[in-house]
C-alpha cells in the first residue's frame, strides 16, 4: 500500500513555483580552476562540474584510494589498528626526511602502529607511511598500486590508474576529479568509524608536530575533511567536505596555481553549492498526511499523522523530481491504538531516500464485536491481501 500522496505533491508543486524558490544563485557558477566538481553527498549528484572527467595527475589526493585499501582491510579483519608495521629502508629513503617530500619522520627499521600510520597519511600526507602500508598489504609498492587500480575500477572509478601509493609524479598515475569525489563519498558512507581522522587538526610523531594542510578546516563552517595535493605538474588540489544542516557537499579542485587560489575557489564553490538548497515546511506535527484501511474495526479508516514537523531540503532540480511516498505494513488490524506508529513518510530523489519521518495513527479504532463483520474482513484479507 505505497502511494504518492497527492496532497504533498500539491504543496510541493505550489512551493516550487512560488517567488521564494527563485534563487539569485541559479546563474551558472564560474571558477578559475581547470578541473572541479561539486557533489551532493547524499544523492551523489553533481551540482557543478568543469573538466571533471579528464584524467589528471592527482598528487596526494590519490591517497584517498590508499586509505580505502586500508579501511577495507580493517573491515575485513585482515588488519588491525594496533598492528605494527615495519618502516623499511625503501619507505624511509623514498618517503622519509631525506626525500624532501611529505613525511611523518618515521625511523628506519622501526615498527609503527597502523593507527599512527593512518594519521600520518591523512593529517601529514606522509609518503613514508604510504609506502610502509603498501609493503605490508602487498609485499611491495608496485603490487599494491596494481591492487589499488583494480579495486578502483571495481568500485566504478573508471579513470583511475595508479602507479604508486603516494601520488608522487608518474606519467601513468592519473584519475579524474569526478572519481576522486566518488572515492571521498565512498569513504564517508562506508567507513564512518574512520572518517574522524580527516578532520584531525594536527598529528605529532617522532616529537615533530605537523598541522593538517586542509585550509577549509581552519575557517570554513562545517568543514570536516578531506585531502590536499600538490606537485609541480599537478598544481594545487583539494578534496573538501562540509555540512550544513542535514546536507553534505563534497568538492574536488585540481590544477590551481597557488595555495590562495585553491582556498578561495574552494570556499566560493561550497558557498554556491549550499545556497542552492532550500528548506520547505510540508507538515506540522500532528497534521494528517493520509488515511489507512483498518480491518475488523468499528471504523474502516483511520487517519495517519506525522509524529513531528515535516520539512525537506531540496535543490531546484530536486524540487521538480522529488517523490513523496507513504510506506506502511497493511492492513491495520483492529484494535488500533491512538499514536500507534505504523509507517514512514519518505522523500525520494532518483531512488535515494533523502529523508523519512514516522507516521502514527491519529485516533484509536476499537475491534468490531460483530462476528460476521470480522469474518468478512478476514476473508477479504485472504482474497485481496492488504
Amino acid at each position: 500500500m505505497q502511494r504518492i500522496l497527492l496532497s504533498i505533491w500539491l504543496i510541493l508543486a505550489t512551493l516550487s513555483v512560488a517567488p521564494a524558490c527563485v534563487h539569485a544563485q541559479d546563474t551558472p557558477f564560474e571558477t578559475t580552476i581547470p578541473h572541479a566538481i561539486l557533489l551532493d553527498a547524499r544523492t551523489g549528484k553533481a551540482l557543478f562540474e568543469k573538466g571533471a572527467d579528464i584524467a589528471i595527475p592527482p598528487a596526494s589526493m590519490s591517497k584517498l584510494m590508499t586509505m580505502i585499501m586500508v579501511f577495507e582491510a580493517l573491515k575485513a579483519g585482515k588488519m588491525t589498528l594496533d598492528q605494527e608495521v615495519l618502516i623499511s629502508e625503501d619507505a624511509w629513503r623514498r618517503g622519509g626526511a631525506s626525500s624532501g617530500g611529505s613525511t611523518m619522520y618515521a625511523e628506519l627499521n622501526s615498527k609503527v602502529k597502523l593507527s599512527d600510520l593512518i594519521q600520518g597519511v591523512i593529517v601529514q600526507s606522509a609518503n613514508d607511511a604510504c609506502i610502509a602500508i603498501a609493503e605490508t598489504i602487498s609485499g611491495n609498492e608496485p603490487a599494491f598500486s596494481d591492487r589499488m587500480t583494480k579495486r578502483a575500477q571495481e568500485l566504478g572509478f573508471a579513470s583511475a590508474s595508479f602507479r604508486n601509493a603516494t601520488g608522487l609524479p608518474d606519467p601513468d598515475h592519473r584519475v579524474s576529479v569526478r572519481d576522486l569525489a566518488g572515492m571521498a563519498r565512498y569513504i564517508i558512507v562506508s567507513f564512518p568509524e574512520y572518517y574522524h581522522y580527516y578532520s584531525q587538526p594536527s598529528f605529532t610523531w617522532n616529537k615533530i608536530n605537523q598541522s593538517n594542510r586542509n585550509p577549509l578546516l581552519k575557517d570554513y563552517p562545517g568543514a570536516d575533511g578531506m585531502k590536499t595535493g600538490y606537485t609541480k605538474e599537478a598544481g594545487y588540489g583539494l578534496v573538501g567536505s562540509a555540512t550544513r544542516g542535514d546536507r553534505r557537499l563534497i568538492m574536488v579542485l585540481a590544477g590551481a596555481k597557488s595555495i590562495n587560489e585553491r582556498k578561495l575557489e574552494a570556499q566560493k564553490l561550497l558557498d554556491w553549492g549550499f545556497s542552492q538548497f532550500k528548506t520547505f515546511e510540508v507538515y506540522d506535527k500532528g497534521e494528517r498526511v493520509s488515511r489507512a484501511t483498518v480491518w475488523g474495526g468499528v471504523k474502516r479508516r483511520v487517519g495517519l499523522q506525522a509524529t513531528e514537523s515535516v520539512s525537506v531540503t531540496l535543490t531546484p532540480a530536486e524540487q521538480a523530481i522529488v517523490e513523496v511516498k507513504l510506506a506502511y505494513d497493511g492492513p491495520l488490524i483492529a484494535p488500533v491504538e491512538q499514536g500507534q506508529k505504523v509507517g514512514k513518510l519518505r522523500f525520494i530523489v532518483d531512488g535515494v531516500v533523502l529523508d523519512e519521518v514516522p507516521v502514527e495513527t491519529s485516533e484509536a479504532v476499537e475491534a468490531d464485536p460483530s462476528m460476521w463483520s470480522r469474518a468478512l474482513d478476514s476473508l477479504l484479507i485472504m482474497v485481496f491481501g492488504s
